[in-house]
């Protein structure tokens, strides 16, 4: 099922009940925003960020066959990033690149977070979206906790 299609000019992330699992449902004008609404949405369902923390800058291109792989690419890296290295995304910009996204993470060490949920372990490719409607982007994705 397609997701829901935003309002006009809106942007936001909102977490559904998933037996088992997390979905996460965002949207934005753009494609690029919408993505970064899902990894905001994403890192929201299960932990507070502090106000200020000190950070690190990451960079990822991201490339995908279409624009649905490369949301699931995009927050598979973040789960990559949360288990690999202890570190959660406090701001994320996205920017279109060529065949895909170009990703500019500022990580933050997990442990400086508040958990207040489960930590997503893997993204599931099972009714992930991410379309253009008449009112901009919307995307939906599960990710296994």
């Amino acid at each position: 099922m397609p997701p829901a299609e935003p309002e006009p000019s809106s942007r936001g992330h909102r977490s559904l009940p998933h037996t088992g699992d997390l979905r996460v449902e965002a949207w934005a004008p753009t494609r690029e925003e919408c993505i970064a609404e899902a990894v905001r949405g994403v890192v929201g369902s299960f932990a507070d960020l502090p106000a200020a923390a000190p950070g690190v800058t990451r960079e990822c291109a991201v490339s995908a066959e279409d624009d649905a792989h490369v949301l699931a690419a995009v927050l598979e890296e973040v789960v990559y990033r949360m288990d690999a290295a202890g570190e959660l995304p406090a701001e994320v910009v996205v920017v279109p690149a060529r065949s895909g996204v170009r990703v500019r993470f500022t990580m933050i060490d997990s442990r400086a977070a508040t958990q207040t949920g489960a930590v997503p372990k893997a993204v599931a490719l099972h009714g992930l979206s991410l379309a253009q409607g008449s009112h901009g982007w919307a995307c939906r994705v599960t990710l296994d906790v």
